[in-house]
């Protein structure tokens, strides 16, 4: 198993509220995490840290490679409810950390499927040479509900101004719902979770020529490169995985 993954501050922001985490449980199965915090000088920075963290610790030490899928999303969930009221409960505790919060997407690689848990806006792509490009989460954001509703398109959603309000975040509120799904692999898939730091300054288009043109060494630096070369308004993390 392959991976490419690296966060890195922009070119606007003073601090990186970003973090990552990805290793193998083998050859053939993989597992990454990234949240995109958010709250305060250090609120987003802590958030962020503290639910890789413990999501990595929970999933690392829960996973089997006999493993159903529905425990496979129960696991998830257990893991991301944790992280939630861990981190609802130091931002009550300490007022230097009101309002923290933090998207995260999770997703454990199997051989020929993906699993995979997300809440916010962070998102997880699949691209193979059969089926392109192809986005498995959907953001919980309230320019998302707009399109949902028709009211505004795709192409008009990327220049909403209104498009980093997200719906859903870690640490903002004791419940937490969590979307979690199964997808199918090629032997040609390259998987890419990534913050919307890079999802708002390089669009579909590009991403699928970089995920199609380029291995997966070095894919990340490039993805991340290319969203500062086009502005670097934000925190970018990417983590690229293949088999």
């Amino acid at each position: 198993m392959k991976f490419s993954a690296k966060t890195d501050i922009g070119r606007v922001r003073n601090s990186n509220q970003d973090a990552y985490a990805c290793g193998e449980f083998s050859a053939t199965e993989g597992w990454a995490v990234v949240c995109d915090g958010m709250g305060g000088a250090s609120g987003g920075d802590v958030a962020s840290n503290t639910a890789v963290r413990i999501i990595s610790e929970k999933v690392t030490s829960a996973y089997s490679e006999k493993m159903a899928p529905r425990s496979m999303g129960n696991m998830f969930e257990s893991a991301i409810t944790t992280s939630n009221a861990r981190l609802y409960s130091m931002s009550r505790e300490d007022e230097n950390l009101f309002g923290m919060g933090t998207t995260v997407v999770a997703a454990i690689i199997r051989e020929k499927s993906i699993f995979v848990a997300h809440v916010g806006d962070s998102r997880v792509y699949v691209y193979d040479e059969i089926n392109g490009l192809v986005q498995l989460t959907i953001d919980h954001s309230i320019v998302q509900e707009m399109v949902d509703r028709g009211e505004i398109t795709e192409e008009e959603a990327r220049i909403h101004p209104r498009k980093n309000i997200i719906t859903r975040a870690l640490g903002v509120g004791n419940d937490i719902e969590i979307d979690f799904r199964e997808y199918g692999l090629t032997e040609t898939s390259k998987i890419l979770l990534c913050t919307d730091g890079l999802t708002n300054y390089l669009d579909d288009e590009t991403i699928t020529q970089y995920l199609s043109q380029h291995q997966t060494e070095g894919l990340a630096e490039k993805l991340v490169d290319a969203a500062n070369a086009n502005g670097g308004g934000d925190n970018i993390t990417v983590v690229v995985v293949s088999n």
